[in-house]
């Protein structure tokens, strides 16, 4: 046996002789008898590189916490695992002189409500008052019952929209938005540093489960989104995509006095598997057809769904003479829908959003005089915007009440995009009226992106040094006037691995590409924008034509320039 496999496999059996899950440690120990089988097997090969693919390195905690597969190793997402980032957040709270509440929660996926416990008892054993929420709950519940609760560190186990294999580990501190640098630099070496699960003190019990006041606190606090005495005339077809919204939202709705959203069937009780959807996640080509199929048959004003933990929204309206008979909106649409809503509202404070959204939120911010700001992908960059009143990212994540969740919530988003839908309708009017408004305003923004999911993120490696090697001059016939390599910084956003430029041209008022590796997916996102100047109602379609085709062109030729 070489020394590399050797070494491979007395690394998987210590790892065994500690695992703490009866599963993991069946499936790893069949591993190993594949591996090390006498005489060798037809599958020992197979064995040795799926165990080189678990033991060639650990899980790394990062922004993000932990997303990965579920299964033995530690480059999987499993009990061990967990346990020792629980650890690693418990040491590094302490050595901050932090104690106090650590709320944990977590969604419906395979293995969830382990590893949630699993958490409160490390978290026990570590002398911190731990606390669980009393069940699969969206992820809002958990942002919003750290800052309710005062506590100073909040964990919620999900994967939010990935694949129905994966699970994930979120971290929250005490001012109820995920954690940033250096906070995960200091969580992740603390992990590092957790050598033995031996050393890892697991209470047995201790921590408290809380009751439903929870989840009736955070539904109280929906009423700040929302006018006394708005229009609440809307009807809305919704679907939980196989997650945990689902009785959230339906709560949420009653309690704001909007008719009972009608639920797609088959998708509204939460299942792990997610049977129906190739991807849990809205976004995804044909998540929305069985939500589009119970909206034909109910004709309701608005189509709504949240991902499987809840935090996101997407909405879709009436598209008379299209295949479906609905069409979604980009996360940038809707986003500047709210805005718009927030804005008549007489909302005070600053406006965000991240540099891959379109750039239409800052001229309605402009126009309103509030604050605008833009920051680096993610909410755990926007909720800490000085002054934060609204953030979105394009991702259909959204921020109405920073100040009972400071993170994306789309149960609240629902409840916001229901009340102005109802607002508009009772002035014979619709959502699709209001971007056609705010198109003739100010410019019609269409974005688009080019997703690339690949299985070896090499691909994606190779792709970002090819476009930092050999930067297009020309896109969509379109003169590239900048090309920032965000990897640098900038003097308001610290670095990240991304590559930004703007493009100017005939037909357009201009035009943006920004082009980054997803922080949670094996996927090269290049996110575009086009502005067409509009000036009439009567110029709109010409002008959707000239941005459609703009568009389409730049994903040919980004798709050439990074050989992807």
């Amino acid at each position: 046996m070489a020394s590399d496999t050797a070494e491979l496999i007395l690394q998987a059996r210590a790892w065994l002789a500690e695992d703490p899950d009866p599963e993991t440690r069946e499936e790893l120990a069949g591993l190993l008898d594949s591996a090390t089988a006498t005489p060798p097997s037809g599958g020992q090969d197979a064995a040795l590189a799926e165990l080189a693919d678990r033991f060639g390195g650990m899980l790394q905690f990062g922004t993000a916490g932990l997303r990965g597969e579920l299964g033995a190793g530690p480059m999987r997402m499993n009990r061990a695992v967990v346990i020792r980032a629980a650890a690693g957040l418990a040491a590094y709270l302490r050595r901050q002189d932090t104690t106090g509440t650590v709320v944990i929660g977590y969604d419906a996926r395979y293995r969830s409500a382990d590893f949630a416990r699993d958490t409160a008892a490390v978290m026990t054993g570590a002398g911190l008052d731990a606390v669980l929420l009393p069940r699969p709950l969206p992820t809002p519940v958990l942002a919003f019952a750290v800052r309710h609760l005062g506590a100073v560190a909040g964990v919620t186990v999900t994967a939010s929209h990935n694949p129905p294999r994966d699970n994930g580990y979120k971290v929250y501190l005490g001012d109820g938005s995920q954690i940033v640098p250096p906070a995960d630099a200091g969580i992740a070496a603390e992990i590092a540093a957790v050598k033995s699960l031996a050393d890892v003190e697991l209470a047995e019990s201790g921590w408290e489960t809380l009751g439903e006041e929870i989840v009736n606190a955070y539904l109280a606090r929906t009423d700040a989104v929302l006018t006394g005495g708005s229009p609440r005339d809307v009807r809305v077809v919704y679907t939980p995509l196989h997650g945990v919204g689902r009785d959230t939202l339906l709560a949420a709705f009653e309690r704001a006095g909007f008719p009972a959203p009608v639920v797609v069937p088959e998708q509204g009780e939460p299942d792990p598997a997610f049977p129906t959807v190739a991807f849990p996640n809205p976004e995804e080509p044909g998540a929305m057809d069985l939500a589009f199929a119970a909206a034909r048959a109910a004709a309701p004003d608005l189509v709504i769904a949240n991902d499987p933990d809840a935090d996101r929204c997407a909405v879709a309206v009436p598209a008379p003479g299209t295949p479906a008979g609905w069409r979604m909106l980009r996360g940038d649409e809707t986003g500047a829908l709210l805005a718009t809503h927030l804005v008549h509202k007489r909302a005070a404070g600053t406006f965000a959003t991240t540099i891959v959204s379109s750039s239409l939120l800052s001229r309605i911010a402009r126009a309103a005089g509030v604050p605008y700001e833009e920051t680096l992908t993610g909410f755990k960059w926007l909720a800490r915007t000085d002054g934060l009143r609204y953030a979105y990212e394009e991702a259909l994540g959204y921020c109405a009440d920073p100040a009972g969740v400071r993170d994306k919530d789309g149960i609240t988003a629902a409840l916001l995009i229901a009340e102005l839908a109802a607002e508009l309708k009772q002035s014979g009017r619709d959502l699709a009226d209001l971007l056609d408004d705010l198109a003739v305003e100010y410019g019609l923004h269409a974005t688009d992106q080019l997703s690339v999911r690949v299985q070896d993120v090499s691909v994606i490696t190779e792709a970002m040094k090819r476009l930092r090697g050999e930067p297009p001059a020309k896109l969509a016939g379109l003169a590239v006037t900048g090309a920032e390599d965000l990897a640098l910084g900038t003097d308001r956003l610290p670095p990240t691995d991304g590559l930004r430029y703007t493009l100017a041209g005939d037909g357009v008022e201009s035009a943006r590409v920004i082009v980054r590796p997803s922080g949670t997916e094996p996927k090269l996102k290049c996110y575009l924008e086009v502005v067409v100047p509009v000036g009439s109602a009567g110029r709109l379609a010409d002008a959707r034509t000239t941005a459609d085709a703009v568009l389409a062109t730049l994903k040919t030729d980004l798709s050439e320039a990074a050989g992807i």
